[in-house]
């Protein structure tokens, strides 16, 4: 299941983030990939210690945790801190899945790698190629979204990046822990939970079958969640 989730961070948001980012000190890219990954990849990161970087992902995080389409769709258990990239004069990452398991340097804790997350802090009109290209059963799926939205997707995925022949693509990236580790579950629970929204906006929050569906909602997370 991929899920757009538009303006996670308002445009004031976006214009302070970018202008941390200009200032902040890139690395190579290559820092944070595991050996398969380090073969395809080229970009430029900023490192996880990164203050710019940290007080970006604090402020992503508290977005995220306002966002009833995120929590909805990603029924979020642990969420990685977010990293930043940048794409330019022909970067790309090539075919690539995601580890399976992350760990925080800071820390040590490991998170498994549900979901994968892109933010975007670059309009798609400033840069040429930099598409986000995610496979699953039904195809390839091209992601190039407004700065501020975030694209959330399955970390089972096979996914690449194309590279970007004119300006910069700037983002930030991050994995989820979700409570349901299922995607065709999750995947579920999020159409049934967008069901039973548009049933209280149509009838009410109260109406019986709505109420009705809330319980089965419940239970079915109750019977599928890990906490």
């Amino acid at each position: 299941m991929m899920v757009h989730i538009p303006k996670v961070l308002t445009p004031e948001q976006v214009t302070d983030c970018r202008r941390l980012l200009q200032q902040a000190q890139w690395i190579d890219g290559k820092a944070t990939a595991g050996f398969q990954s380090a073969l395809a990849k080229d970009n430029l990161q900023l490192p996880e210690d990164s203050p710019e970087g940290r007080q970006m992902g604090e402020l992503i995080l508290q977005a995220l945790g306002r966002n009833p389409l995120f929590i909805s769709a990603a029924l979020p258990s642990k969420v990685f801190p977010p990293l930043f990239n940048c794409y330019q004069g022909g970067q790309s990452f090539g075919l690539h899945v995601d580890n399976a398991v992350r760990e925080v340097r800071s820390t040590g804790e490991r998170i498994r790698t549900d979901l994968s997350a892109t933010l975007f802090f670059t309009h798609p009109d400033e840069y040429n190629g930099g598409e986000l290209l995610v496979e699953d059963t039904y195809g390839t799926h091209s992601v190039k979204l407004a700065a501020g939205d975030l694209i959330l997707y399955p970390s089972t995925s096979l996914h690449r990046v194309n590279p970007v022949t004119r300006g910069a693509r700037v983002c930030s990236f991050f994995w989820l822990q979700s409570m349901v580790r299922d995607d065709g579950q999750r995947s579920l629970l999020f159409d049934l939970d967008s069901s039973i929204q548009q049933l209280n906006r149509e009838l009410g929050a109260g109406h019986a079958s709505s109420v009705q569906l809330t319980g089965v909602y419940h239970n079915l997370l109750r019977r599928w969640a890990e906490v």
